[in-house]
């Protein structure tokens, strides 16, 4: 072997631990979990995305609004912006982006899970990708395309005491209603 070998086989480890090190990992959280630990749950539309240096911190800030369409749990007006690090500043081809925060596009629709604030103002929703369902209309009807939206519904709609609005759901083919999702996560923070 020769020495040149020998040291990019010692140099592996170490290059290997170093990548794994920038991933970001995060841990599958339930429904109910981020239904009862969100401060701020709501379905609503973006209506508008800006990336720019944050004034507070300094860092390169994502900030995304959205028109509230329904609260379902905590208060906010009819527009509510949200600031997540990361983003492309305009006119830059750099991109600043952290693994696991979601991304919004004008004009799409999802019901979004907040955690409180940090001291600088930041949120991305519980569990990143996880906490923000995204709406899509499937045969006229409003339905969230998610396995485990679909699954919380069912097992809702089983458990409890099926609500009108919950018996009045639309059946879809795949994923869940909203209304069907909404209404879930409400008995969820109801118990």
């Amino acid at each position: 072997m020769t020495r040149i070998s020998q040291t990019l086989l010692a140099l592996l480890p170490a290059l290997l631990i170093s990548t794994a090190a920038l991933a970001t990992t995060v841990l599958p959280i339930s429904l109910e979990r981020m239904s009862k630990k969100a401060e701020l749950i709501f379905y609503g539309s973006v209506i508008s995305n800006e990336v720019k240096i944050d004034e507070i911190s300094g860092h390169v800030a994502t900030f995304t609004t959205f028109n509230v369409i329904d609260v379902i749990k905590g208060s906010t007006g009819d527009t509510h912006t949200i600031k997540q690090i990361g983003g492309q500043l305009p006119g830059s081809k750099v991109i600043y982006k952290i693994h696991g925060v979601p991304r919004f596009t004008i004009g799409e629709k999802t019901v979004v899970f907040m955690p409180k604030e940090s001291r600088l103002g930041f949120a991305s929703p519980i569990g990143l990708s996880q906490g923000h369902f995204t709406v899509r209309e499937q045969n006229g009807v409003n339905t969230i395309n998610d396995s485990r939206a679909a699954q919380a519904v069912r097992a809702n709609s089983t458990r409890a005491t099926k609500t009108q609005e919950t018996k009045s759901s639309p059946q879809v083919r795949s994923g869940a209603s909203l209304a069907g999702f909404l209404q879930t996560v409400r008995d969820l923070i109801a118990e």
